[in-house]
This record gives C-alpha cells, structure tokens and sequence, in this order.
C-alpha cells in the first residue's frame, strides 16, 4: 500500500489515539503543520479510499481508526528503501551510515548485540 508523506503524517497521529473525529485530527497535526480541516478530511478520505483506516459513524460526524498497523507500514516502507538503495542487502546500508559517521557507540553496541543473537539462534 503506497501511503505519501502527508497520509503517513495522518497515520501516525492515528496509531497514536484512535478513534478520533477529523477536527481533532486537525488538532493533533497542527503540532506540526498549519493544514486546515478540508486539507485532513482529503487525507482521511484517500486513507479509507486505500483501506489504510476505516470510518464508523457517530451522530453527525465520523470517527476513524487505523485498519494498516503501523508494525506492517513500518515493514514495507523499510523493505522497500533497502531494496530501492541497496539491492535488498542490510551490510552496504550499515556501511554507508558507518562510512558518514552516522552510528554512534551505542548504534554499534546495539548492531554487534543483534550479531550476536543472529549467529546463536543458527
């Protein structure tokens, strides 16, 4: 499922509380953008066009809530960038934040604990 920048910004503020009505979608996102109410209703209904949320009816307005776990979207976006950059493979992805001096001694603590779980669960 292709979710852009703007609907994941909507999804996130739905995997964090939901169900939630459009005016307080507006509330949680104006933290971090200045959309107006039909700029989130747009974003909400292209999600529940692709499945990602659903809608239930409550009075006169809707409420809605994530269908997509963010566990999942978090799966595809991140098996799809390796497989774009780096043809599937994780060692040149760590080489190249390595090589830039983006890992920190924790990041490398953390990467040789991971190793080390790999290689006794073989």
């Amino acid at each position: 499922m292709q979710i852009s920048e703007a609907e994941a910004m909507v999804m996130e503020v739905l995997w964090k509380k939901s169900p939630m009505g459009a005016d307080e979608a507006v509330i949680a996102l104006s933290v971090h953008t200045d959309w107006a109410e039909p700029t989130v209703k747009t974003l909400l209904n292209r999600l529940l066009n692709k499945g990602a949320i659903q809608a239930e009816k409550e009075g006169r307005r809707y409420l809605y809530s994530p269908v997509l776990a963010r566990e999942a979207w978090i799966g595809q976006q991140s098996e799809g960038m390796l497989e774009r950059l780096f043809g599937g493979r994780v060692a040149p992805l760590v080489a190249h934040f390595s090589e830039r001096g983006k890992l920190s001694a924790a990041d490398i603590a953390e990467l040789k604990r991971l190793v080390r779980e790999l290689d006794d669960g073989e």
